[in-house]
């Protein structure tokens, strides 16, 4: 995309919070000077209560007419209940890169410093296929089949060396059980493998998951991007988010061939909806991927910076964060930050 076009972007605001932290984020992102134009579109809760579907066709049409979406976080009935559409939306729309940077923030508590990594998850395979039913008619046993392929395990790999080509990553680390499960994992490592040797100068480890994840919360320091698959994927970008002060301060991105959405992964937090307590940092960071991605890098660097600087202030952070501002007060200190 031309750095001059004007892109539309699809939103969805989101359940529970997502209406209030998306609000914030429009606003820092005109003060950014992003040149963005918004399609509103519902998913999720209140897509159900107006469309009586959590993904309205609408929507879907929206994102893949418009190659771009911001999302707020949506709401998931546990158990029962409609499919994620987290999900849905990945397998319809072959977002098969799922990109969760973790990076210490000045002003953030945790208990590390000099954080800096990225996990790059395969988003469309494994046991989230939703390959799954009973083997028997009382339903006293359910099977689910976890889905590797040769293409979806070499695209990935060639994200992840991309994106240390690009970024000016020195490592990337391959995570898989293949000890274990020899096949499925197995062709995920060999065809990591083949993509790491068309990359000799990024240096290349291999890691058992349950290993990788002890050393990272031993020192997170030694690691520079993480590719797996999807389901560890899921459960390591968690806990890297958990290093650097949680999923409230964490961005996220979807991206695919022919298009992408950026979302805030963390929960709706319907107890807090409404009280203005909700921290927009991660949908704010999430953004500035996005207008990275729409070649909008200097917009993007001044969200950063704002955001960055309004963190540093503890007058300025939510409550989550250990400060008093509400979502707005925020946003304004992201603004006069900037």
């Amino acid at each position: 995309m031309s750095k001059e076009e004007t892109p539309t972007v699809t939103l969805i605001r989101g359940d529970g919070i997502g209406p209030e932290i998306a609000q914030a984020t429009l606003r820092v992102l005109d003060g950014a000077g992003a040149r963005l134009r918004w399609e509103d579109m519902p998913a999720g809760m209140s897509a159900v209560e107006m469309d009586k579907d959590p993904l309205p066709p609408r929507t879907l049409e929206s994102i893949k007419e418009n190659r771009v979406a911001l999302k707020g976080p949506l709401a998931t009935p546990i158990g029962g209940g409609f499919r994620s559409v987290n999900v849905a939306l990945r397998q319809a729309l072959d977002l098969y890169a799922n990109v969760r940077p973790a990076r210490t923030l000045e002003g953030v508590p945790t208990r590390y410093q000099n954080v800096d990594l990225v996990v790059v998850r395969e988003n469309t395979e494994d046991l989230y296929a939703g390959v799954e039913h009973y083997v028997d008619l009382r339903r006293n046993a359910a099977e689910s089949i976890a889905i590797i392929t040769r293409f979806g395990s070499t695209r990935i790999a060639e994200y992840a060396y991309e994106l240390a080509r690009t970024q000016g990553r020195k490592k990337v680390t391959i995570v898989h059980k293949a000890n274990i499960l020899k096949l499925s994992n197995g062709l995920f490592l060999e065809c990591a493998r083949e993509v790491a040797k068309k990359h000799p100068e990024i240096q290349t480890e291999e890691m058992i998951v349950d290993a990788c994840a002890m050393k990272l919360v031993v020192d997170p320091t030694k690691f520079d991007v993480i590719v797996t698959m999807n389901l560890f994927g899921d459960i390591l970008s968690d806990l890297t988010a958990g290093l650097v002060g949680g999923l409230g301060v964490a961005p996220a991105a979807n991206i695919g061939a022919d298009g992408a959405i950026f979302e805030a992964v963390h929960g709706s937090a319907p107890d807090i909806a409404g009280k203005g307590l909700a921290n927009p940092t991660a949908l704010m960071l999430s953004a500035a991927m996005m207008l990275d991605y729409l070649r909008q890098e200097q917009a993007a660097a001044r969200l950063r910076r704002g955001v960055l600087e309004a963190l540093k202030n503890p007058e300025s952070r939510t409550r989550d964060l250990g400060g008093r501002a509400t979502t707005g007060q925020f946003a304004d200190a992201v603004l006069r930050s900037m």
